[in-house]
Protein backbone atom coordinates (compact mmCIF):
# COMPACT_ATOMS: atom_id res chain seq x y z
CA UNK A 1 0.00 0.00 0.00
CA UNK A 2 2.33 2.09 1.39
CA UNK A 3 4.64 1.81 -2.74
CA UNK A 4 1.17 1.95 -3.90
CA UNK A 5 0.91 5.34 -2.21
CA UNK A 6 4.41 6.88 -3.49
CA UNK A 7 3.91 5.82 -6.96
CA UNK A 8 0.72 7.55 -7.12
CA UNK A 9 2.25 10.89 -5.27
CA UNK A 10 5.35 10.75 -8.02
CA UNK A 11 2.68 10.45 -10.85
CA UNK A 12 1.06 13.68 -9.89
CA UNK A 13 4.21 15.60 -8.90
CA UNK A 14 5.30 14.65 -12.59
CA UNK A 15 1.71 15.44 -13.63
CA UNK A 16 2.09 18.73 -11.70
CA UNK A 17 5.81 19.68 -13.12
CA UNK A 18 4.37 18.78 -16.83
CA UNK A 19 1.96 21.41 -16.12
CA UNK A 20 3.90 23.95 -14.31
CA UNK A 21 6.47 23.56 -17.34
CA UNK A 22 3.52 24.14 -19.85
CA UNK A 23 2.71 27.50 -18.11
CA UNK A 24 5.80 28.61 -17.62
CA UNK A 25 5.96 28.17 -21.74
CA UNK A 26 3.25 29.73 -22.59
CA UNK A 27 3.46 32.72 -20.19
CA UNK A 28 6.71 33.71 -22.34
CA UNK A 29 4.90 33.18 -25.63
CA UNK A 30 2.00 35.36 -24.25
CA UNK A 31 4.77 38.33 -23.32
CA UNK A 32 6.62 37.92 -26.11
CA UNK A 33 3.25 38.39 -27.97
CA UNK A 34 2.72 41.60 -26.17
CA UNK A 35 5.80 43.03 -26.92
CA UNK A 36 5.59 42.49 -30.30
CA UNK A 37 2.29 43.98 -30.35
CA UNK A 38 4.01 47.38 -28.60
CA UNK A 39 6.68 47.24 -31.09
CA UNK A 40 4.27 46.97 -34.08
CA UNK A 41 2.13 50.34 -32.28
CA UNK A 42 5.68 52.01 -31.71
CA UNK A 43 6.42 51.01 -35.79
CA UNK A 44 2.82 52.19 -37.09
CA UNK A 45 2.81 55.49 -34.74
CA UNK A 46 6.24 56.17 -36.11
CA UNK A 47 5.43 55.45 -40.02
CA UNK A 48 2.02 56.89 -40.02
CA UNK A 49 1.12 59.49 -42.57
CA UNK A 50 4.50 60.95 -42.87
CA UNK A 51 5.76 61.72 -46.40
CA UNK A 52 9.16 59.81 -46.98
CA UNK A 53 10.32 62.86 -49.44
CA UNK A 54 10.57 64.82 -46.31
CA UNK A 55 11.05 62.62 -43.23
CA UNK A 56 12.97 59.33 -43.42
CA UNK A 57 11.84 56.65 -40.66
CA UNK A 58 14.87 54.38 -39.95
CA UNK A 59 15.10 50.47 -40.49
CA UNK A 60 16.64 50.08 -37.27
CA UNK A 61 14.74 50.55 -34.54
CA UNK A 62 16.56 50.78 -31.16
CA UNK A 63 18.88 53.17 -30.05
CA UNK A 64 21.40 53.30 -27.53
CA UNK A 65 22.56 57.25 -26.76
CA UNK A 66 25.16 58.93 -24.58
CA UNK A 67 24.62 62.29 -23.09
CA UNK A 68 26.59 64.95 -21.54
CA UNK A 69 24.41 67.03 -19.51
CA UNK A 70 24.78 70.74 -18.28
CA UNK A 71 21.63 72.04 -15.87
CA UNK A 72 21.00 75.20 -14.76
CA UNK A 73 18.60 76.41 -12.81
CA UNK A 74 17.45 79.76 -10.39
CA UNK A 75 14.65 81.05 -7.95
CA UNK A 76 13.60 84.02 -6.89
CA UNK A 77 11.31 84.29 -3.96
CA UNK A 78 10.34 87.24 -2.68
CA UNK A 79 7.31 88.25 -0.07
CA UNK A 80 6.13 91.53 2.31
CA UNK A 81 4.73 91.50 5.49
CA UNK A 82 2.48 94.14 6.75
CA UNK A 83 2.16 94.44 10.70
CA UNK A 84 -0.53 97.36 11.07
CA UNK A 85 -0.72 97.25 14.79
CA UNK A 86 2.55 98.58 15.30
CA UNK A 87 2.82 99.95 11.80
CA UNK A 88 6.01 97.84 10.64
CA UNK A 89 6.45 96.08 6.98
CA UNK A 90 9.16 93.55 6.79
CA UNK A 91 10.58 93.15 2.91
CA UNK A 92 12.48 90.18 1.99
CA UNK A 93 13.48 88.10 -1.06
CA UNK A 94 15.20 84.25 -0.82
CA UNK A 95 17.65 83.19 -4.53
CA UNK A 96 19.19 79.68 -4.94
CA UNK A 97 21.71 80.47 -7.49
CA UNK A 98 23.52 77.35 -8.08
CA UNK A 99 26.28 76.77 -9.96
CA UNK A 100 25.53 75.07 -13.59
CA UNK A 101 25.33 71.20 -12.82
CA UNK A 102 27.15 69.11 -15.44
CA UNK A 103 25.77 65.10 -15.71
CA UNK A 104 26.29 61.66 -17.65
CA UNK A 105 23.69 59.52 -18.60
CA UNK A 106 22.16 57.02 -21.12
CA UNK A 107 19.41 56.51 -22.78
CA UNK A 108 17.47 53.46 -24.21
CA UNK A 109 14.57 52.93 -26.23
CA UNK A 110 12.89 51.56 -29.17
CA UNK A 111 11.84 54.39 -32.00
CA UNK A 112 10.97 57.46 -30.43
CA UNK A 113 9.87 55.88 -27.15
CA UNK A 114 12.67 55.40 -24.51
CA UNK A 115 14.02 56.54 -20.99
CA UNK A 116 17.28 58.08 -19.40
CA UNK A 117 18.95 58.26 -16.06
CA UNK A 118 22.33 60.12 -15.54
CA UNK A 119 24.16 61.14 -12.16
CA UNK A 120 25.62 64.53 -11.50
CA UNK A 121 29.11 63.97 -11.79
CA UNK A 122 29.15 66.66 -8.38
CA UNK A 123 29.81 64.29 -5.23
CA UNK A 124 25.71 64.17 -3.85
CA UNK A 125 24.28 66.66 -5.86
CA UNK A 126 22.16 64.53 -7.17
CA UNK A 127 20.49 62.19 -10.08
CA UNK A 128 18.11 63.09 -12.57
CA UNK A 129 15.40 60.43 -14.62
CA UNK A 130 13.36 61.03 -17.74
CA UNK A 131 11.10 59.27 -20.35
CA UNK A 132 9.53 60.41 -23.62
CA UNK A 133 7.58 58.96 -26.38
CA UNK A 134 6.87 60.88 -30.13
CA UNK A 135 5.35 59.99 -33.02
CA UNK A 136 4.35 61.94 -36.19
CA UNK A 137 1.98 64.38 -34.65
CA UNK A 138 2.91 64.07 -30.77
CA UNK A 139 5.10 63.93 -28.49
CA UNK A 140 5.42 63.66 -24.58
CA UNK A 141 8.41 64.05 -22.35
CA UNK A 142 8.56 63.82 -18.64
CA UNK A 143 11.80 64.79 -16.22
CA UNK A 144 11.93 64.09 -12.59
CA UNK A 145 15.47 65.66 -10.77
CA UNK A 146 16.63 66.19 -6.71
CA UNK A 147 19.57 67.65 -6.03
CA UNK A 148 21.11 69.93 -3.77
CA UNK A 149 22.98 73.74 -3.21
CA UNK A 150 23.88 75.65 -1.06
CA UNK A 151 24.57 79.09 -3.22
CA UNK A 152 21.79 81.19 -1.28
CA UNK A 153 21.00 85.02 -1.17
CA UNK A 154 18.79 86.10 1.53
CA UNK A 155 18.01 90.08 1.55
CA UNK A 156 15.76 91.06 4.35
CA UNK A 157 14.48 95.03 5.26
CA UNK A 158 12.23 95.78 8.29
CA UNK A 159 10.38 98.86 8.29
CA UNK A 160 9.38 101.15 11.10
CA UNK A 161 7.09 104.01 10.54
CA UNK A 162 8.16 103.74 6.57
CA UNK A 163 11.93 103.98 8.05
CA UNK A 164 14.31 101.06 7.66
CA UNK A 165 15.42 99.61 11.57
CA UNK A 166 17.16 96.23 10.09
CA UNK A 167 18.95 95.61 7.17
CA UNK A 168 20.11 92.34 6.38
CA UNK A 169 22.41 90.68 2.96
CA UNK A 170 23.69 87.05 3.48
CA UNK A 171 25.13 85.72 0.45
CA UNK A 172 27.15 82.00 -0.15
CA UNK A 173 26.67 78.97 1.81
CA UNK A 174 24.06 78.03 4.21
CA UNK A 175 25.14 76.06 6.93
CA UNK A 176 22.79 73.18 5.47
CA UNK A 177 22.10 72.32 1.91
CA UNK A 178 19.19 73.23 -0.16
CA UNK A 179 16.92 70.09 -1.41
CA UNK A 180 15.34 71.23 -4.65
CA UNK A 181 12.96 68.90 -6.34
CA UNK A 182 11.24 69.23 -9.88
CA UNK A 183 8.85 67.28 -12.13
CA UNK A 184 8.34 68.14 -15.85
CA UNK A 185 5.93 66.33 -17.73
CA UNK A 186 5.20 68.44 -20.91
CA UNK A 187 2.63 66.68 -24.23
CA UNK A 188 2.31 68.69 -27.58
CA UNK A 189 0.41 68.03 -30.94
CA UNK A 190 2.15 68.90 -34.59
CA UNK A 191 -0.33 70.09 -36.68
CA UNK A 192 2.10 69.27 -39.91
CA UNK A 193 3.14 66.15 -38.93
CA UNK A 194 3.42 64.73 -42.87
CA UNK A 195 6.67 66.62 -43.22
CA UNK A 196 7.54 68.36 -39.85
CA UNK A 197 9.04 66.11 -36.97
CA UNK A 198 9.84 67.36 -33.53
CA UNK A 199 11.70 64.55 -32.80
CA UNK A 200 14.16 64.89 -35.59
CA UNK A 201 16.41 66.98 -33.73
CA UNK A 202 15.56 66.00 -30.01
CA UNK A 203 15.72 62.18 -30.23
CA UNK A 204 16.84 61.73 -33.40
CA UNK A 205 13.93 58.37 -33.44
CA UNK A 206 13.52 59.66 -37.20
CA UNK A 207 16.09 61.75 -40.03
CA UNK A 208 14.16 64.96 -41.42
CA UNK A 209 15.14 65.21 -45.28
CA UNK A 210 13.53 68.65 -46.09
CA UNK A 211 13.16 71.46 -44.61
CA UNK A 212 9.55 72.36 -43.03
CA UNK A 213 8.01 73.94 -40.36
CA UNK A 214 4.58 73.23 -38.09
CA UNK A 215 1.90 74.93 -35.57
CA UNK A 216 2.51 73.12 -32.48
CA UNK A 217 -0.18 73.21 -29.51
CA UNK A 218 1.32 71.75 -26.04
CA UNK A 219 0.75 71.62 -22.58
CA UNK A 220 2.96 72.02 -19.68
CA UNK A 221 2.41 70.65 -15.60
CA UNK A 222 5.64 71.80 -13.60
CA UNK A 223 5.73 71.18 -10.38
CA UNK A 224 8.96 72.28 -7.88
CA UNK A 225 9.81 72.05 -4.01
CA UNK A 226 13.02 73.91 -2.08
CA UNK A 227 13.39 72.59 1.43
CA UNK A 228 15.83 74.43 3.39
CA UNK A 229 14.03 73.75 6.73
CA UNK A 230 17.14 72.72 8.58
CA UNK A 231 18.25 73.44 12.16
CA UNK A 232 20.99 74.77 11.14
CA UNK A 233 19.24 77.28 8.88
CA UNK A 234 17.12 78.63 12.04
CA UNK A 235 18.56 81.82 11.27
CA UNK A 236 17.68 81.97 7.32
CA UNK A 237 14.47 80.98 8.32
CA UNK A 238 13.99 83.69 10.72
CA UNK A 239 15.37 86.24 8.52
CA UNK A 240 13.01 85.29 5.84
CA UNK A 241 9.73 85.38 7.77
CA UNK A 242 9.94 81.51 9.28
CA UNK A 243 9.58 80.05 6.00
CA UNK A 244 11.21 76.73 5.86
CA UNK A 245 10.15 74.95 2.87
CA UNK A 246 7.88 75.71 -0.63
CA UNK A 247 6.10 74.60 -2.73
CA UNK A 248 5.22 75.65 -6.87
CA UNK A 249 2.58 73.84 -8.60
CA UNK A 250 1.89 75.69 -12.45
CA UNK A 251 -0.22 73.83 -15.95
CA UNK A 252 0.73 75.97 -18.81
CA UNK A 253 -0.82 75.77 -22.32
CA UNK A 254 0.92 77.29 -25.67
CA UNK A 255 1.15 77.78 -29.14
CA UNK A 256 3.71 77.50 -31.02
CA UNK A 257 6.04 76.94 -34.42
CA UNK A 258 8.93 74.65 -34.48
CA UNK A 259 10.75 74.74 -37.99
CA UNK A 260 13.69 71.64 -39.20
CA UNK A 261 16.01 73.54 -41.48
CA UNK A 262 18.33 70.83 -43.53
CA UNK A 263 21.43 72.53 -45.12
CA UNK A 264 22.75 69.29 -46.41
CA UNK A 265 21.93 65.55 -46.16
CA UNK A 266 22.24 64.46 -42.21
CA UNK A 267 21.70 67.65 -40.83
CA UNK A 268 18.98 69.51 -39.39
CA UNK A 269 18.60 72.52 -37.45
CA UNK A 270 15.84 73.24 -35.07
CA UNK A 271 14.25 76.11 -33.13
CA UNK A 272 11.07 76.22 -31.35
CA UNK A 273 9.39 78.88 -29.38
CA UNK A 274 5.64 78.37 -27.46
CA UNK A 275 4.28 81.18 -25.66
CA UNK A 276 2.21 79.73 -22.79
CA UNK A 277 -0.08 81.00 -20.29
CA UNK A 278 -0.70 79.56 -16.90
CA UNK A 279 -4.01 77.76 -16.05
CA UNK A 280 -3.42 76.88 -12.77
CA UNK A 281 -0.85 78.30 -10.26
CA UNK A 282 -0.31 77.79 -6.83
CA UNK A 283 2.48 78.26 -4.22
CA UNK A 284 2.34 76.87 -0.79
CA UNK A 285 4.57 77.81 2.04
CA UNK A 286 5.08 75.98 5.07
CA UNK A 287 5.93 78.13 7.90
CA UNK A 288 8.61 77.15 11.24
CA UNK A 289 8.67 77.76 14.77
CA UNK A 290 11.84 77.50 16.89
CA UNK A 291 13.07 78.12 20.49
CA UNK A 292 14.97 80.98 20.09
CA UNK A 293 13.79 84.45 18.28
CA UNK A 294 16.16 86.83 16.99
CA UNK A 295 17.26 89.58 19.50
CA UNK A 296 18.01 92.69 17.59
CA UNK A 297 20.49 94.14 20.29
CA UNK A 298 22.66 91.01 20.58
CA UNK A 299 21.70 90.17 24.32
CA UNK A 300 21.86 86.52 25.71
CA UNK A 301 20.28 86.38 28.94
CA UNK A 302 21.11 83.34 31.04
CA UNK A 303 17.95 83.22 33.15
CA UNK A 304 16.44 81.11 31.34
CA UNK A 305 17.84 77.51 32.08
CA UNK A 306 17.22 74.34 29.80
CA UNK A 307 15.02 73.75 27.15
CA UNK A 308 12.02 71.29 26.97
CA UNK A 309 11.41 69.54 23.63
CA UNK A 310 8.09 67.98 24.83
CA UNK A 311 6.43 71.12 26.54
CA UNK A 312 7.96 73.31 23.88
CA UNK A 313 9.25 75.90 26.32
CA UNK A 314 12.15 77.06 28.13
CA UNK A 315 12.54 76.31 31.88
CA UNK A 316 11.27 80.01 32.89
CA UNK A 317 7.68 79.53 31.46
CA UNK A 318 8.56 81.17 28.18
CA UNK A 319 8.70 80.17 24.23
CA UNK A 320 11.74 82.12 22.95
CA UNK A 321 14.70 82.64 23.72
CA UNK A 322 16.77 85.47 22.43
CA UNK A 323 19.26 84.82 19.79
CA UNK A 324 22.24 87.15 19.20
CA UNK A 325 24.66 87.51 16.47
CA UNK A 326 26.17 84.42 15.37
CA UNK A 327 29.88 85.67 14.31
CA UNK A 328 31.50 82.13 14.35
CA UNK A 329 30.00 78.47 14.11
CA UNK A 330 30.84 78.20 17.77
CA UNK A 331 28.73 80.58 18.69
CA UNK A 332 25.96 78.84 17.05
CA UNK A 333 24.04 77.44 20.05
CA UNK A 334 23.32 73.55 20.64
CA UNK A 335 19.99 73.50 21.71
CA UNK A 336 18.51 75.06 18.86
CA UNK A 337 15.48 73.43 17.69
CA UNK A 338 12.74 74.08 14.95
CA UNK A 339 9.35 72.48 13.84
CA UNK A 340 6.93 72.72 11.55
CA UNK A 341 4.15 75.36 12.67
CA UNK A 342 1.86 76.68 9.90
CA UNK A 343 1.32 76.64 5.96
CA UNK A 344 -0.41 78.90 3.30
CA UNK A 345 -1.61 78.79 0.03
CA UNK A 346 -2.16 80.62 -2.77
CA UNK A 347 -3.35 80.93 -6.14
CA UNK A 348 -2.60 83.06 -8.65
CA UNK A 349 -4.32 84.43 -11.63
CA UNK A 350 -2.61 84.12 -15.29
CA UNK A 351 0.57 84.18 -15.75
CA UNK A 352 2.69 84.68 -19.18
CA UNK A 353 5.69 81.96 -19.68
CA UNK A 354 7.97 80.51 -22.70
CA UNK A 355 9.11 77.48 -23.44
CA UNK A 356 12.34 77.89 -26.02
CA UNK A 357 14.13 74.77 -27.93
CA UNK A 358 17.02 74.85 -30.05
CA UNK A 359 18.36 71.28 -31.81
CA UNK A 360 21.15 70.73 -33.58
CA UNK A 361 21.34 66.55 -35.02
CA UNK A 362 23.64 64.99 -37.48
CA UNK A 363 22.87 61.29 -39.29
CA UNK A 364 25.54 59.37 -40.77
CA UNK A 365 25.07 55.71 -41.62
CA UNK A 366 23.61 54.10 -38.32
CA UNK A 367 25.00 57.08 -35.80
CA UNK A 368 23.92 60.38 -34.72
CA UNK A 369 25.34 63.24 -32.93
CA UNK A 370 23.37 65.77 -31.64
CA UNK A 371 23.33 69.35 -29.61
CA UNK A 372 20.42 70.23 -27.80
CA UNK A 373 19.06 73.13 -25.42
CA UNK A 374 15.80 74.13 -23.37
CA UNK A 375 14.85 77.30 -21.86
CA UNK A 376 11.79 77.52 -19.48
CA UNK A 377 10.70 80.22 -17.12
CA UNK A 378 7.78 79.59 -14.37
CA UNK A 379 6.52 82.63 -12.53
CA UNK A 380 4.10 83.39 -10.11
CA UNK A 381 2.84 86.53 -8.55
CA UNK A 382 -0.12 87.96 -5.91
CA UNK A 383 -0.33 90.53 -4.04
CA UNK A 384 3.31 90.82 -1.90
CA UNK A 385 4.29 87.36 -3.17
CA UNK A 386 6.24 86.50 -5.86
CA UNK A 387 7.92 83.31 -7.39
CA UNK A 388 10.24 83.55 -10.06
CA UNK A 389 12.04 79.79 -11.92
CA UNK A 390 14.57 79.58 -14.64
CA UNK A 391 14.82 76.16 -15.68
CA UNK A 392 17.29 75.93 -18.65
CA UNK A 393 20.16 73.05 -20.09
CA UNK A 394 22.22 72.14 -22.36
CA UNK A 395 22.89 68.51 -23.62
CA UNK A 396 25.25 66.79 -26.38
CA UNK A 397 24.60 63.51 -27.38
CA UNK A 398 26.33 60.83 -28.94
CA UNK A 399 24.04 57.44 -30.09
CA UNK A 400 23.83 54.30 -32.72
CA UNK A 401 20.96 52.62 -34.38
CA UNK A 402 20.69 48.93 -33.66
Amino acid sequence: MICSLLFALNAAGQEQDSIAVGQTEQGKTNLMGRVHQVQQFLDNKAKAKVDPRYIEVPDKPWRVIARYKENAVWVDYGNSMEVPENNTRADWSLSFNPPVAASVGVWVGYRGTGLSISQSLAKNAGRYFSFSTTGAKYGFNFRLRRFRTGDTELKATTYTNGVAVYDTITQGDMPAPVWIRSVYANGYYVFNGRHYSQAAAYNQSVIQRRSAGSLLVGATWFQSSFDYSDVYNTIFMMLGNNVGRIKVHQANLGLGYGYNWVPLRGLVVNAMVMPTVSVYNRVKIYKYDFNYALALSGEQPDDYGTWNSETKTWANGKKHKPLGIIETEEDYPTDVECWEADSETEYSAFRFNVDLRLGIAYNWRNYFIGLQAQYNNFNYKKDYSKVNIFDAYARLSLGVRL
